[in-house]
């Protein structure tokens, strides 16, 4: 990999309770020509397309594309699940990276039924069988609850018993959300609640209650990456550069650890971070802002400690001192996350991007991180994967 690859272009629309939405083709097609004005090419100057979407028929991503042009170039279909998004970074910008493209494309969109996530597969084994059966051998199964809240709130209850924190500590993640999301205009929910409303909010599974949980969304959001002698002889803005990219999957300890945390992907974060870190020589400390994988509260809390933003066993006094915001060490999530901008499967990657590149540059308006020069992110998706992207401000 010997290209610099820089992200010269980010798109996103609002996002969108379901039923409120365009169809998928017209909203991927929004996010790509937001992406391309934000550039300032044209469509016939990019050479790939990658585009993640979770729930679709096959070649949905040239439906969305074909919105935007008829050019002929490679359209790469991409299904990570809940890093579907930035699978398809990955992939556009190992491409750039490799020398085989120039510029490339990456777009992710999701167009979500009301409720909880379920398979749309009932005739088939499901990719996600082995990891019930674990969960189901670490904690009874509740036919009542959502199985992603299972999954996650049971990584709470096991981080509740390994380090005793209080449920409540959860809850604030909820509370510092929706602060940060109420700057934010493309953000579904944008009013600011109370630690008291988020714990009276109906439960969903223990210890995560309905303001702590992600909701089902549409929205789509785009990249245009590039090399560094593209960029200049096209004139684009070369200020946000991807300066180091790892993509990790499942490895026997998500079996074989006995610990939930783990079965959603602990390890994987830890692991792609710190490919990270080495290949860039910068620890967690350096970090300006961070988009991290909130899609329950839970998962937040435990990201912490994986990224290393936190020593581990101390995720709970990072929230209690405020390090996780403004005027702390780090702040997270400053678009408000998946728990108040949203989370439409295939787009969040993507929308991940587009927040840390306009931290970089200096557009974030009310919710710009003073000084912003180095940004993680991080996504992640059950079954599983995990990408983690280092982005520098570079000029």
């Amino acid at each position: 990999m010997k290209h610099s690859v820089h992200v010269v272009g980010v798109g996103m629309i609002p996002f969108t309770k379901p039923g409120a939405s365009e169809p998928y083709p017209v909203m991927g097609a929004s996010a790509a020509r937001a992406a391309l004005a934000d550039a300032g090419i044209d469509y016939g100057l990019v050479q790939q397309a990658y585009v993640g979407y979770v729930y679709g028929d096959s070649t949905a991503g040239q439906a969305a594309v074909y919105g935007v042009g008829l050019s002929g170039i490679p359209v790469f279909n991409v299904n990570n699940n809940c890093a579907t998004g930035s699978s398809a970074l990955f992939l556009a910008r190992q491409a750039v990276a490799s020398g085989a493209v120039e510029c490339a494309l990456a777009l992710g969109f999701e167009q979500m039924q009301p409720g909880a996530l379920k398979s749309a597969w009932d005739d088939r084994p499901s990719p996600m069988a082995r990891f019930g059966e674990t969960m189901g051998s670490l904690q009874s199964w509740d036919d009542k609850a959502p199985r992603a809240a299972q999954f996650f709130g049971g990584a709470g209850r096991d981080y509740i018993k390994q380090h005793g924190i209080r449920r409540d500590t959860f809850a604030r993640i909820s509370v510092k959300a929706r602060q940060h999301a109420a700057r934010n205009p493309l953000a579904v929910f944008r009013n600011t609640v109370t630690l008291d409303e988020v714990l009276a909010a109906p439960m969903v599974f223990d210890p995560l209650t309905r303001l702590q949980c992600c909701p089902p969304t549409c929205g789509a959001a785009a990249a245009i990456v590039c090399s560094e002698d593209f960029a200049r002889s096209n004139g684009l803005d070369l200020r946000v550069r991807i300066a180091a990219q790892a993509m990790t999957t499942d490895t026997p300890s998500t079996f074989e650890s006995q610990d939930m945390r783990r079965v959603v992907g602990y390890d994987m974060s830890r692991a792609a971070a710190t490919q990270v870190y080495e290949a860039a020589g910068i620890g967690p400390e350096d970090f300006d802002v961070v988009e991290l994988h909130d899609c329950f509260t839970a998962n937040e809390l435990i990201t912490y400690e994986a990224l290393g933003l936190t020593p581990e066993g101390t995720a709970e006094r990072f929230i209690l001192e405020g390090d996780n915001t403004y005027g702390g060490r780090v702040v997270t999530n400053p678009s408000g996350g998946l728990l108040s901008k949203g989370h439409p499967l295939g787009a969040t990657g993507l929308a991940q991007c587009a927040e840390l590149v306009w931290q970089l540059r200096g557009q974030a308006d009310q919710r710009q991180v003073e000084g912003a020069r180095l940004a993680l992110q991080h996504n992640l998706g059950l079954g599983g994967a995990c990408v983690v992207t280092l982005y520098e401000r570079v000029q």
